[in-house]
């Protein structure tokens, strides 16, 4: 297979030879940029677009109630929990390690929807639970149901409070704590939450650090948790309060993973299962259970970040490159073993019996989008786009109350539907906090440099070094690459407008070296005001630097025809076989448009794509969501016939039936045939 590199996508897409690339490294980066990139906050971001805002829309009026009231059991613990604080005596609740995280990642997702859009019914129902949560906690700080009321199993959560940090997810809870604490001090300015969260964190802050003489034996426990995110979560705090002691806790956790503690086991005790084999400066493979590594590295990137240095570079540049280049489906998933939830040895990425967690994809959204605020590089921002559109959609039905915890590439007739909810409901809970924050990720700003991350229909206000800056973008993104901005400083003004050009629009859908087009895309194009220019090009980012005033267009015209991707030859899994993908999106045919079952189809890639049509559903559920027909052949009894396979968007399967589904189609000169 030629291989293409990202650099050669980007230039085969924009015009060629003639554009100036401007190159550096990632250590080079870390450097030589000196105000950090910030998001423009979610709220400042007002969507309009074909995916997310209909989704938002439905958060509100379902996913959200639908949430809240399949917490109703953690909620129930935390009551019984306050209960027996105040009078020692009581109903105690069941032991269960991790369900109040669920409920604090629900109340986050419900924060942040109020912040955007104020909702006196949600807003009461968070106070009430607040005030739940509140007196849940003991006076010095310590909120964990199952050892406060003494109701546990004491191999999922030890005898003592801290005696057991690998399984027992005391800091995994909290740090999810944290997180809803602050989008709700930010929403609302109520702080009774983030109280209760400040009052955690600084407890500890002395029982992990500094030594209680109530915990321990007042011995600092001096342990990384087994399950990462207390890092993200003090970050947070971090950012939302200035205190530096949540900042310094965040990095003071990564640097004791795997050098205080290191497991010896198997398994899930196995030292690589929760990245605990070594200090994490020195990791250089993605291992291990795949939520918990995303959520470290994202650490990782935001904490070095944050403080402007390079402790993580080596680590994290080596682990990024492992991901994309051996270990990543097609459509971002990542974690591709069943048992561990995990990372399996490079290049083995199968798709009927891999498992793909919702929540990684999740993970490799915000570890993404940290890497691209540390080194300002498109490909980040790629990687991210296509978990988000096509892993972390397709775990949430189009009705917005089922769910995919595991999300396979290929399906036989009568597999597993949806679920309402899950035993373990990470997932569920995850998408409520993640959909209302993909806005937050359209637009980056610092000093100067204005970058347009992500595309879909929006408007929004941001602050340059200059002054204020108005954007709208209109466009129909994911489903047409034309993009319109219209800009409005409030004075003419210059700075430096980054407008993304996506790896998919070059040699290949997503950047590594696992997949590459059979043939490179046509190249764009990009106008301000009507005139056809040739940008400057930097790390993925068409740069266009003059001074604006209000009413200048920006045009970004990016051809996308169907295009067939082929797999490095090392995934056995993919040997002889196609995927197809229009834009950022991965498709797959499904039984309820082709008959039983798909996996009969064989096709040429190079005629299937150049022959495919594109039209859209008018009825049914999946009404609004466009189809793809190829040319193809059908085995039947005696050979193969000429055929048509329709497919979808990955993101919109199992939403009709429990039919088969397909997604890397054998080639028909592969095949024998």
């Amino acid at each position: 297979m030629k291989t293409w590199t990202p650099r050669t996508a980007l230039l085969i897409t924009m015009l060629g030879s003639m554009l100036c690339t401007i190159e550096g490294t990632e250590a080079e980066a870390d450097s030589a940029e000196s105000s950090p990139l910030r998001f423009v906050s979610f709220e400042h971001v007002r969507m309009d677009d074909v995916i997310w805002r209909p989704r938002i829309r439905q958060l509100v009026d379902k996913t959200l109630p639908h949430a809240f009231k399949n917490t109703e059991e953690a909620q129930t613990r935390l009551r019984l929990c306050a209960e027996f604080l105040e009078n020692g005596t009581g109903e105690k609740p069941r032991p269960h390690r991790f369900n109040t995280s669920d409920l604090y990642k629900v109340m986050e997702g419900a924060a942040l929807m109020i912040q955007a859009e104020p909702n006196p019914v949600i807003e009461a129902e968070m106070d009430r639970i607040i005030d739940i949560i509140a007196r849940a906690q003991k006076p010095d700080g310590y909120l964990y149901v199952p050892h406060i009321t003494g109701s546990i199993h004491v191999g999922e959560m030890g005898l003592r409070p801290y005696s057991y940090v690998i399984h027992s997810h005391e800091l995994y809870n909290i740090g999810h704590l944290y997180e809803a604490a602050v989008a709700y001090a930010r929403a609302t300015g109520k702080t009774k939450l983030l109280e209760v969260a400040e009052k955690s964190a600084q407890h500890v802050n002395r029982a992990f650090f500094i030594g209680d003489p109530d915990y321990n034996d007042g011995n600092p426990v001096n342990q990384a948790p087994g399950h990462q995110q207390i890092e993200l979560g003090l970050t947070k705090l971090y950012l939302y309060t200035g205190n530096r002691l949540y900042l310094d806790m965040a990095k003071r956790f990564l640097d004791i993973r795997g050098i205080t503690f290191i497991p010896d086991g198997s398994g899930v005790s196995s030292p690589t299962y929760a990245q605990q084999h070594k200090p994490v400066a020195e990791q250089t493979e993605a291992v291990g259970h795949a939520v918990r590594a995303a959520y470290q590295y994202a650490a990782m990137a935001e904490v070095d970040g944050l403080l402007g240095t390079t402790d993580y570079t080596g680590a994290l540049n080596a682990i990024w490159h492992d991901i994309v280049d051996t270990k990543m489906h097609i459509t971002g998933g990542l974690g591709a073993v069943h048992g561990i939830e995990g990372f399996g040895p490079s290049y083995v990425l199968p798709n009927k019996e891999t498992y793909l967690e919702t929540c990684a994809a999740v993970g490799n959204v915000l570890f993404n989008m940290r890497m691209f605020l540390k080194y300002r590089d498109a490909r980040y921002v790629d990687v991210a786009e296509v978990a988000l559109l096509n892993n972390c959609l397709s775990g949430i039905g189009l009705d917005g109350t089922s769910f995919f915890y595991p999300n396979p590439l290929e399906a036989d007739a009568g597999h597993q539907l949806r679920s309402g909810w899950f035993g373990t409901a990470c997932c569920p809970s995850n998408l409520s906090r993640l959909i209302p924050q993909v806005s937050g990720y359209m637009y980056a700003a610092t000093g100067s440099d204005l970058f347009c991350a992500l595309y879909g229909s929006n408007e929004s206000e941001l602050a340059l070094e200059r002054g204020r800056v108005s954007i709208r973008q209109t466009t129909e993104y994911p489903f047409d690459g034309r993009i319109e901005l219209e800009l409005k400083p409030d004075q003419e003004m210059p700075f430096r407008l980054h407008v993304r050009i996506p790896t998919w629009s070059g040699a290949r859908l997503v950047p590594g070296e696992l997949y590459a087009y059979n043939k490179p895309s046509e190249p764009g194009r990009i106008s301000v005001n009507g005139e056809e220019i040739t940008p400057v090009m930097q790390k993925g980012f068409a740069v266009l630097e003059r001074t604006w005033k209000a009413g200048d267009r920006v045009v970004l015209e990016l051809p996308m025809p169907v295009k067939a991707s082929l797999c490095d030859a090392r995934v056995e899994a993919n040997r002889g076989r196609v995927a197809f993908s229009r834009g950022p999106l991965v498709l797959c045919a499904e039984g309820a448009d082709n008959g039983e079952p798909v996996q009969r189809f064989q096709v040429d890639p190079s005629a299937a794509a150049a022959e495919a049509k594109q039209d859209w559903f008018e009825s049914g559920g999946l009404t609004g969501i466009p189809r793809v027909t190829l040319t193809a052949f059908e085995q039947v009894e005696g050979g193969l016939q000429p055929a048509r396979v329709v497919m979808i968007p990955y993101y919109a399967w199992s939403n009709r039936d429990q039919g088969s589904m397909l997604t890397w189609i054998p080639v028909v000169n592969e095949a024998g045939s």
